[in-house]
């Protein structure tokens, strides 16, 4: 008699079935390491300028995403009042994070204010021109205060980077169009920086 009369197919695919789940522990220990991973890219601190990095021993707390407008006025230049020009007034723009979700929103001071009432104010340190000549440029802020208990409460730096649209039209601004304000549509990535409690 032949050495396979005993060889049963039900009885390979059971031990194949068995390796199988023997296997699945070692696969479930990886996924959490696996997500890390994956949160970890996401929370990268991108490659800036020099003088755009936020300084040490800050790191990286939240980067969200902006979607909204630069508001501009058309004013006298200081120098020459017969002369008129695009003056900035201040953002206006819809937080979001990795989602998609709306989490806050920006606006004058500059001010970033989260759904959970934490507000940070920032003064502009330093500015680049960034990649996109047609975009407003990337810029490092200071906190130059916090309020509330929340998203924002332990921030120290602000970075813009990421910057499309925004700038102040070329033309359109003249002694016939005083007092004319735009609204020009950008986007931007905004990094917030500081120490970890």
């Amino acid at each position: 008699m032949s050495g396979d009369v005993n060889h049963n197919p039900r009885d390979e695919r059971g031990a194949i079935t068995n390796r199988r789940c023997l296997l699945a522990p070692g696969v479930a220990a990886l996924i959490p390491v696996l997500v890390a991973c994956a949160a970890s890219n996401v929370a990268a601190v991108p490659d800036v300028p020099a003088e755009l990095k936020a300084p040490p021993p800050q790191v990286l707390l939240s980067q969200l995403h902006a979607s909204g407008v630069q508001i501009y006025n058309c004013k006298p230049t200081k120098d020459d009042p017969a002369r008129f020009e695009w003056v900035f007034d201040s953002p206006e723009a819809d937080l979001l994070d990795r989602t998609g979700k709306i989490i806050g929103r920006h606006y004058a001071g500059p001010t970033w204010e989260a759904n959970d009432g934490s507000k940070v104010v920032g003064a502009i340190v330093a500015r680049d021109n960034g990649p996109d000549p047609g975009a407003i440029p990337w810029l490092l802020l200071r906190a130059t205060s916090t309020t509330g208990h929340g998203m924002f409460t332990q921030a120290q730096s602000v970075q813009r980077l990421h910057t499309t649209g925004g700038k102040a039209p070329a033309e359109g601004c003249d002694e016939t169009h005083s007092g004319r304000q735009v609204r020009v549509t950008y986007r931007a990535d905004y990094l917030f920086y500081g120490q970890r409690q």
